[in-house]
């Protein structure tokens, strides 16, 4: 991951109270001017399990600041955290797999020719997406049984357990169960962190924050690499794995010790008809007057409980109505963009790095010192995402970025193959695959990192917002552990044809991004609910055509909606930028031919959201 997250929830939460207030207003009738409607709710019993979970809220235990700001700031730190800790864990393998001494534990010396310790040491990694899998999806419901907090100290007893049974491994079937058992933690951490702050912070300085949660994630990947380094000069091989693995346990004590004094969501504390404790988490991080947005939440609780009966994972995979079926579409757009963010290959470089650098031919200390330096450009990398994402929108972040990937992948594919020929430019060529190689993950962090993992909160209704967060991990899940599979056979067997081939695969991406993902940018919540309700077609272009027709003013879901598109809608008028009208026909009619192929390009481009 990446991994990492937290425009999450972020971007869309702002106002997701007003979103769903007005989403109530038009399911209902004859509501008081005073909400008295909303404070009579038939809410649920608490769940009969719950008792057996550890940790939990309590008011008493919640931290107390002066300022809503200082809360705020408190929240995202610890997010932050949390997400580092994700990095850490996903990039704990990368040195440990080299080790000589964890080889010979493990049975899976020597790695070189021997097809099946390959395997072993691919599978020793990617049965890890196996646990996050699963722990994404039982984390996932247990949110909104018991309670986000809840959720987040059972993922943290998991990822101990897993992390213990890590550090003390002595053969492979005992790694790989607690390898297992990990990621079950980690998948329920990851599934439930970005949802629990967004719904529990305010909405201010909300690019920032995104920009601070993804460099501590990559931060806590680089952090693992380089405390491996270290520990692999240590003489006594064994220490120098089974360190950074043990180190884990800090992470997670302050992850499933520390949320306990945190806030829980007001929208769960609500829906479970606990309204004095979600008025005073309210008071604990906003400034000012919190009744109106109390108000929205009731509104929001009253919609959640008449569309409960699709908050399940079946309904959303096996839909009964419309709105299920709406709810599935949006479930294959989050795993499958999840599952495409592994195809561009950012699994193969970042865990396989030191190998890719071997190949390129250089000595193994020189190899882990770049494949470090890597990891740090990677970090710094994350901040463009601020500018690239609100700026130019989705669409056009992640198909410009696969772009420059496919470019940079196909040049180091050709450079490497003539750097593993001994040779007076081999040298060169090897600088060259470097190069590039920092030029990739530095790419791939401004546009494709993020997305995956924002995309999901955005065309998630709240009411299932923690389970189309579970569907998120999932579709990550699966991408990686495909990758970090067949990734050692692939550098054994084609070498240098391993970039080739991711070449090819963020080609083959492209027109997935374009064809099939509406534009978020720019866009509310309920405006994304407009999409998904008059849009029948999978292809975002026919549904854009078919929400025009039926006179939506905001029908043009390949491109970006600016401020003043808003303003053009509140007016009563179909946004300008969104039509093609005469003025433009007759400027395109009047192009010499010699410009005119670039010119229709650009327009083309332009009307895809792509310029």
């Amino acid at each position: 991951m990446a991994a990492a997250h937290k425009e999450n929830a972020d971007s869309k939460t702002s106002s997701d109270s007003e979103i769903y207030a007005e989403k109530a207003n038009s399911k209902s009738q004859g509501k008081s001017e005073n909400g008295d409607e909303y404070d009579n709710l038939d809410y649920p019993k608490p769940w009969k399990f719950e008792k057996f979970f550890v940790g939990g809220y309590t008011q008493g235990r919640m931290l107390k600041f002066k300022k809503s700001s200082t809360m705020y700031k408190a929240i995202n730190l610890f997010a932050g955290v949390a997400i580092m800790f994700y990095g850490y864990d996903q990039g704990v393998m990368s040195q440990v797999n080299l080790n000589p001494h964890y080889q010979e534990l493990m049975g899976i010396a020597p790695i070189e020719g021997n097809q099946r310790n390959v395997a072993a040491l691919g599978g020793i990694v990617s049965v890890y997406y196996g646990g996050t899998l699963v722990g994404a999806l039982v984390a996932g419901s247990l949110a909104d049984r018991c309670g986000r907090i809840k959720a987040v100290v059972f993922g943290s007893l998991w990822a101990l357990l897993g992390a213990v049974l890590q550090a003390s491994a002595y053969n492979i079937t005992w790694m790989c169960c607690a390898r297992v058992i990990a990621g079950v933690g980690v998948g329920a951490i990851d599934c439930v962190i970005p949802v629990w702050s967004a719904e529990v912070s305010s909405h201010s300085a909300r690019g920032a924050f995104l920009a601070i949660e993804f460099f501590m994630n990559i931060g806590g990947l680089a952090l693992a690499y380089w405390i491996e380094f270290f520990a692999f000069l240590d003489p006594n091989h064994e220490m120098a794995w089974r360190t950074p693995l043990a180190l884990q346990i800090i992470f997670i004590l302050i992850i499933g010790f520390g949320i306990n004094f945190f806030p829980e969501s007001p929208r769960w504390l609500m829906k479970m008809g606990r309204e004095t404790e979600a008025r005073n988490v309210l008071k604990a991080t906003r400034d000012g007057d919190i009744e109106y947005e109390l108000k929205g939440i009731k509104k929001v609780v009253k919609y959640e409980l008449e569309t409960s009966g699709a908050n399940h994972y079946a309904a959303m995979l096996w839909p009964k109505d419309k709105y299920s079926r709406q709810l599935r579409w949006r479930v294959f757009l989050a795993v499958w963009l999840q599952i495409m963010q592994e195809l561009v290959g950012i699994g193969v470089i970042t865990v396989y790095a030191v190998d890719l650098f071997q190949d390129a031919g250089f000595g193994l200390t020189l190899s882990k010192l770049l494949a470090g330096f890597n990891n740090i450009s990677y970090m710094f990398s994350v901040v463009f995402a601020v500018f690239t994402l609100d700026r130019y929108g989705r669409r056009s972040t992640m198909v410009w970025g696969a772009v420059a990937m496919a470019l940079e992948l196909l040049i180091a594919g050709i450079l490497d193959k003539y750097a593993q020929i001994k040779g007076p430019n081999q040298r060169s060529f090897g600088a060259g695959v470097a190069t590039l190689t920092f030029l990739y993950t530095a790419t791939f962090g401004a546009t494709w990192l993020t997305t995956p993992w924002l995309y999901p909160t955005e065309i998630f209704p709240l009411n299932v917002r923690a389970k189309g967060g579970a569907w998120s991990v999932v579709g990550w899940s699966i991408g990686n552990g495909i990758i970090t599979m067949i990734t050692p056979f692939l550098f054994q067997a084609i070498s240098y044809g391993t970039l080739l081939l991711l070449f090819g695969l963020n080609i083959f991406c492209l027109p997935f991004v374009i064809l099939m993902y509406p534009e978020t940018a720019g866009r509310s919540l309920e405006q994304m609910d407009t999409f998904f309700e008059h849009g029948d077609s999978w292809n975002v272009f026919k549904s854009s055509h078919q929400i025009r027709d039926k006179g939506i003013d905001d029908w043009r879901w390949t491109k970006k909606v600016h401020p003043e598109d808003h303003a053009e809608m509140e007016a009563g008028r179909r946004m300008s930028t969104s039509v093609w009208g005469p003025e433009e026909a007759a400027k395109d009619a009047q192009q010499s031919w010699t410009k005119k192929p670039l010119y229709t390009f650009k327009r083309k481009a332009s009307n895809a959201g792509l310029l």
